[in-house]
């Protein structure tokens, strides 16, 4: 069976939404070389449209270990609205994403990555789909709430890893479940 492992970007008090705005400055070679290995080891990738309309037009043409890995990745986008995908390697899945999650889950074979924590993450996690959570907990405070964990029923974690990085974000990976 395959893991579904969420990887998301946490402010240090709790934001999750719009990264873009807070995160770009820890954006470094250690960061893409983590992101790049989480894809190496992964068979897809699972995403919602708003992931999919905010990545698809970032990385086509560009050329690194990061790039390299999430262009030639398989990618899942859970959509009854986008038309199609043009991402490479990108198909539009209808229908229930949970169900059609439990199926890839199902098949077997490698990991399946989701990044960020938006609609999909959090129906995902309601129905026991996410089995690693990897939060890079970034120092900063963002004041503003844009979305956080609050809306899910309790989930217990383990802790299974965690380093820091030279500018100061803190990666944490958990285990979902007892």
């Amino acid at each position: 069976m395959r893991t579904v492992i969420e990887s998301t970007l946490i402010s240090a008090d709790g934001v999750l939404n719009d990264p873009g705005s807070w995160a770009m400055p820890y954006f470094n070679e250690e960061f893409t070389a983590e992101a790049a290995a989480l894809l190496q080891d992964a068979d897809a990738m699972l995403m919602g449209r708003g992931t999919y309309e905010d990545l698809a037009p970032r990385w086509p043409g560009q050329s690194g270990p990061f790039a390299d890995a999430i262009n030639g990745i398989r990618k899942y986008v859970f959509s009854s609205t986008l038309e199609d995908a043009d991402w490479s390697n990108a198909v539009v899945v209808r229908g229930d994403a949970v169900k059609e999650t439990a199926r890839l889950k199902e098949e077997g074979g490698g990991d399946l990555v989701l990044f960020g924590h938006g609609r999909l993450s959090r129906s995902l996690f309601e129905h026991g789909l996410v089995d690693v959570l990897r939060l890079a907990v970034h120092p900063v405070v963002v004041g503003e709430p844009l979305g956080s964990f609050t809306e899910h029923r309790r989930t217990p974690l383990r802790l299974v890893e965690s380093h820091a990085r030279q500018n100061g974000v803190v990666v944490q990976t958990y285990r979902t479940g007892e």
